[in-house]
């Protein structure tokens, strides 16, 4: 599996992204589906990008989210979805650990979410409210896995696999 985009974030009015994918749920209220039609006109348009229908972007959209006044909201989805109204939704749907990598990249996988970057803003939502956070240093983490052999990067990097892409160290925070 190719590493994947990440999801867009804007956090304290700044873009970032997620190496992480918040879930959505399939709901007519949150989302409307394009028909095959629509998308072939929307990516002839340059409406839709072409990443969505990669081997790097598996779940098929990006969503856009934000973090505003300590709430968690879902505020645009690109792909064969889109949100249903024109506003934000508050995702109280999701409760879980958000990962915004920062700083530069130190080791690349060619999997998931794998890659290592300096830190690790991690932040806790619950119902769609931010409870808690804390920074990660992957100093560490970059030097062990510079050091791992092939097949340990392959076996660390299913944690990072479809259906399981949302653990990682420190969501247990």
């Amino acid at each position: 599996m190719t590493a994947q985009v990440h999801e867009k974030l804007i956090l304290n009015g700044k873009r970032t992204s997620m190496a992480f994918c918040p879930p959505i749920p399939d709901s007519p209220e949150i989302l409307t589906r394009l028909t095959d039609e629509e998308v072939r006109e929307k990516m002839a348009a340059g409406k839709i990008d072409g990443i969505i229908y990669s081997t790097a972007c598996w779940r098929g959209y990006i969503g856009t989210w934000e973090i505003k006044d300590d709430k968690f909201y879902l505020k645009k989805i690109d792909g064969a979805v889109r949100l249903a109204k024109k506003e934000p939704i508050q995702a109280t749907w999701f409760t879980g650990v958000l990962r915004i990598p920062q700083g530069k990249e130190l080791h690349y996988v060619h999997m998931g979410f794998g890659s290592i970057y300096e830190r690790d803003l991690l932040i806790k939502i619950q119902e769609g409210v931010v409870v808690d956070q804390k920074v990660i240093d992957n100093t560490d983490k970059a030097k062990k896995a510079e050091n791992q052999s092939i097949e340990e990067q392959f076996l660390e990097s299913f944690r990072n696999m479809p259906g399981n892409e949302n653990h990682f160290d420190g969501d247990d925070m």
